[in-house]
């Protein structure tokens, strides 16, 4: 693992103003995209990720293994994690895909964990009660997230986290290795295309900047490419 030294430092960026209603034909328009698109893709999901998944595989057991009582996962997918959590942990899996949530229920028979899954959009939450959950661990949501949703759906997990509960995410960015960058824009179109993915989000730049979840630690699993920031929430 690759340690990442936090400074504490604020990210400069601004959030872009956006208009509420031009915001919502946003939203919109993305999860239609992202529907259609998943609408297939979850039909080949399993088969186009094993190469990755043989090493994401070796990674879940460890990021999950703290993890107890009630979480939220944020883009459940196909329920990879599931069988990994702990047999006393309550899972709402929440995805905009409802082909992938329903590869997840049935992935979830196999798992020890209680797991309930939620049509629902990150970025709005609807049905999410507040204030609801110890926990919160998404891997790879943020990467099919345009930037100018990213604020809308901390927010969110700011709202249905508990005070002092924790989060943790995984990512993929952009390396600053030169040789491995040129690799990773070399796929970055297949990623796009399938996945709706992308390597050059800004995810820990918008949690620095939330005044409720708190970094704690940042880390890379894989060179300088699988990202995971985890942290609490103000209590």
């Amino acid at each position: 693992m690759v340690h990442l030294r936090l400074t504490g430092r604020r990210c400069g960026h601004e959030v872009p103003h956006r208009p509420r209603r031009e915001q919502m034909k946003d939203i919109a328009h993305k999860n239609r995209s992202l529907q259609r698109k998943y609408k297939v893709t979850s039909l080949f999901y399993d088969f186009l990720d094993y190469p990755w998944e043989r090493q994401y595989r070796k990674w879940r057991p460890g990021l999950l293994k703290d993890v107890r009582g009630s979480v939220i996962e944020a883009g459940v997918g196909t329920g990879r994690n599931l069988r990994h959590y702990h047999p006393s942990v309550e899972v709402t899996g929440i995805d905009l895909s409802r082909e992938m949530l329903r590869i997840a229920t049935k992935r979830s028979k196999l798992a020890e964990c209680g797991f309930h899954a939620v049509h629902e959009d990150a970025t709005s939450m609807a049905t999410i009660p507040p204030d609801s959950f110890d926990w919160l661990v998404s891997t790879y949501l943020c990467c099919v997230m345009p930037d100018h949703l990213q604020p809308l759906a901390i927010k969110q997990f700011e709202r249905v986290l508990k005070p002092g509960a924790h989060f943790r995410l995984l990512e993929m960015v952009y390396s600053k290795d030169l040789k491995l960058r040129r690799r990773q824009e070399g796929i970055a179109p297949f990623v796009n295309f399938v996945y709706g993915a992308r390597f050059d989000r800004n995810t820990l730049a918008y949690i620095e900047r939330s005044s409720v979840l708190e970094i704690t630690n940042t880390y890379f699993l894989k060179q300088d490419v699988y990202l995971v920031i985890e942290g609490q929430c103000a209590m």
